[in-house]
């Protein structure tokens, strides 16, 4: 379990990150239509998992709109922005922000996503829903990159997770 802050004060995630190295488990994520997606529609692309507590709040839209213009420079990679938000209001904020670089994902319906990639917060004003995390994974879905932003108000280091694509 991570120990990380929500506005200074302290609270803790229910596991710990996949280790680099390691390979990253399957999932099955919502999209903006209501379709579903798993890790392994992306098999054979690198991608970076932004992921958030909701796009409804200032630091996880920075994140999205950061994240959406660097993808357009990446070759081969998608960049996946992961919440617990509905995908309605997922869809809202891309249509209202011009967002289109990216593919956002929402573990809505049961929380598995987070759970099992031991990020989901465990107590406090945000109990249940997902720490700023960003993950990387090659083309083969190998952890390669893997930040756990200690501060919820914080941006995670967008140069370190892009560099680890190079």
């Amino acid at each position: 379990m991570a120990s990380i802050k929500l506005g200074g004060n302290p609270i803790e995630t229910t596991g710990s990150l996949p280790i680099i190295g390691s390979k990253a488990t399957n999932f099955k994520l919502t999209t903006t239509d209501l379709s579903s997606k798993s890790l392994s529609d992306y098999d054979g692309q690198r991608k970076i998992l932004n992921i958030f507590p909701s796009v409804d709040t200032g630091i996880c839209a920075a994140s999205a709109r950061k994240f959406n213009e660097e993808a357009s420079k990446l070759d081969n990679t998608k960049i996946l922005c992961i919440s617990r938000d509905l995908p309605f209001a997922q869809k809202r904020f891309c249509a209202a922000e011009g967002i289109e670089n990216v593919e956002m994902l929402s573990d809505f319906k049961d929380g598995s996503f987070g759970k099992n990639y031991g990020l989901e917060i465990k107590d406090g004003a945000f109990q249940g829903l997902h720490s700023r995390v960003v993950l990387v994974l090659d083309e083969n879905n190998k952890v390669i990159y893997s930040e756990q932003v200690p501060e919820i108000g914080q941006e995670p280091d967008y140069a370190s997770a892009i560099k680890a694509l190079h």
